[in-house]
């Protein structure tokens, strides 16, 4: 009976300690993924989602133009402007995942080192995705500019070539550094104002999903899994940050519907407030919403296949 009563003992010990390496590995710890891995799989998950569903995007991006669905094209040449989107695609993502995953430890150890309240993981993850955004937008924005302008049939847009030297052209100074980059970085501002707040909201939700289903099952979530978790957290991020996706689009684009060009962001919010009313602001919400959902599955899935593929096989 003794021995049976160490035996026990012995087991409860070893459970208690597994339990806590377990609350450990799905805690505050952050993975180690290596710069290059990140870099290589953020890349081609990039353009593997923007690719398969670059007709939705069509969708809604005319569904925000001042000119009205029909006019900018309605359902016709949905896949206009996709050579601009594969090209920043991979490069755009590459940076964000790059960014963000080298960051996350980064941050981390911040936090242990202050404490305090601000050791969180949830903070952690928005300031990584804050930092790995300001990097994507770099190649994001001049992809957008040029892909937005195709989609939408605006004159001189016929090739991808034609429609990089009409944009050159616009150095009109609403853009960064126009006299330089013409109108590549029209939105810029504006793009960030969208990509944060959408980062804040999605990546603490994607990495508290995958924690929490980890926790459930005993092990870390498998790449299905992980684009489950992508899916339902960026279909939330997309409805909340629709607004200020609407603004960059407009501002993308340039002008009104009189060919007015916009002066800014507040610009924009107050011409269509006043002439077009405020459901504009959330105009293309259901394809957005569709179109993040469905590619935040395929993204993500795609993310931690090729991470897992890619990484070393010493640090998985």
């Amino acid at each position: 009976n003794s021995l049976l009563i160490i035996h026990n003992c012995v087991n409860m010990a070893a459970d208690h300690a597994e339990n806590k390496q377990k609350a450990a590995k799905f805690g505050h710890n952050e993975r180690h993924t290596p710069f290059l891995t990140s870099l290589l799989a953020g890349g081609l998950a990039g353009t593997s989602v923007d690719v398969a569903l670059f007709p939705i995007d069509t969708l809604k991006t005319r569904l925000q133009s001042p000119h009205g669905f029909l006019a900018a094209g309605g359902f016709s040449g949905v896949y206009r402007g996709i050579l601009a989107a594969a090209a920043g695609s991979a490069p755009g993502a590459a940076l964000f995942f790059g960014t963000y995953e080298t960051m996350k430890p980064v941050i981390g150890k911040w936090q242990d080192k202050y404490g305090g309240v601000s050791s969180s993981p949830a903070l952690s993850h928005m300031i990584a995705a804050s930092i790995g955004e300001a990097a994507a937008c770099l190649v994001r924005v001049p992809t957008e500019v040029l892909k937005s302008k195709m989609q939408t049939n605006a004159a001189g847009t016929s090739t991808l070539a034609s429609t990089f030297q009409l944009v050159l052209s616009e150095k009109d100074g609403r853009a960064f550094a126009s006299n330089i980059f013409g109108g590549l970085y029209r939105g810029y501002g504006i793009t960030l104002m969208r990509e944060v707040p959408f980062a804040f909201i999605q990546f603490p939700l994607y990495e508290r999903f995958k924690v929490e289903w980890g926790k459930y099952q005993g092990h870390e979530t498998s790449p299905f899994q992980a684009a489950a978790c992508g899916s339902f957290s960026g279909g939330i991020a997309a409805g909340f940050t629709t607004p200020l996706d609407v603004v960059k689009t407009r501002l993308m684009l340039g002008s009104d519907k009189s060919g007015v060009p916009y002066q800014g962001a507040g610009d924009v919010i107050k011409k269509v407030i006043s002439e077009e009313g405020s459901a504009v602001l959330l105009s293309g919400i259901q394809p957005r919403v569709m179109w993040i959902s469905i590619g935040g599955f395929v993204f993500f899935g795609a993310y931690e296949t090729f991470r897992l593929f890619l990484m070393p096989s010493s640090l998985q």
